[in-house]
């Protein structure tokens, strides 16, 4: 087991990062005629991957050398445009906050120069042989350090922590 990095790079790291250019396939199409929910998801998931092995290096080689990886603790998508088949959209990602064994982060899909959702995730370092916490290694903490102190002139997000309800008036 190795907690070297494999992947990624020390930073300077780009504000916000922007990964992943990837069409609406039709199979993530839905009854409405629009990209279904669940891909929105998977969207998400897919670009974070890539983000974590091109820059920050905690990303698939990662988990497989060192045995610990990351695992999302709560997560709260937004949908504010649709997406359509075949529409090429990107994600972006800002680093809110982390701590030794934490990530706080926001992502958007974007369309066309627009943001069609968003999601905010808090994610765990875990060791997956215990599966508890475990303390990112000195190498990720260095590199999350770099990451917040590049995003820390972005704006905060406006959605960020919104609640969930109905409402009235």
């Amino acid at each position: 087991m190795t907690t070297q990095p494999t992947q990624g790079h020390d930073g300077p790291y780009p504000a916000p990062i922007v990964v992943t250019e990837r069409s609406v396939l039709p199979e993530w199409i839905d009854y409405n005629g629009h990209m279904n929910v669940a891909y929105y998801g998977l969207a998400f998931d897919n670009a974070i991957d890539q983000m974590f092995d091109n820059h920050i290096g905690n990303g698939e080689a990662y988990v497989r050398a060192a045995a610990q990886g990351m695992f999302v603790l709560q997560s709260n998508m937004q949908f504010l445009q649709e997406l359509r088949l075949g529409q090429v959209f990107s994600v972006s990602f800002q680093l809110i906050d982390h701590d030794t064994k934490r990530l706080h982060f926001w992502s958007e899909i974007l369309f066309d120069g627009q943001v069609c959702a968003t999601q905010e995730v808090l994610a765990m370092h875990v060791d997956l042989t215990s599966k508890r916490s475990a303390v990112f290694p000195d190498w990720l903490q260095a590199r999350l350090a770099q990451l917040q102190a590049d995003h820390a002139a972005l704006a905060r997000p406006e959605r960020l922590g919104a609640t969930l309800g109905i409402r009235r008036g």
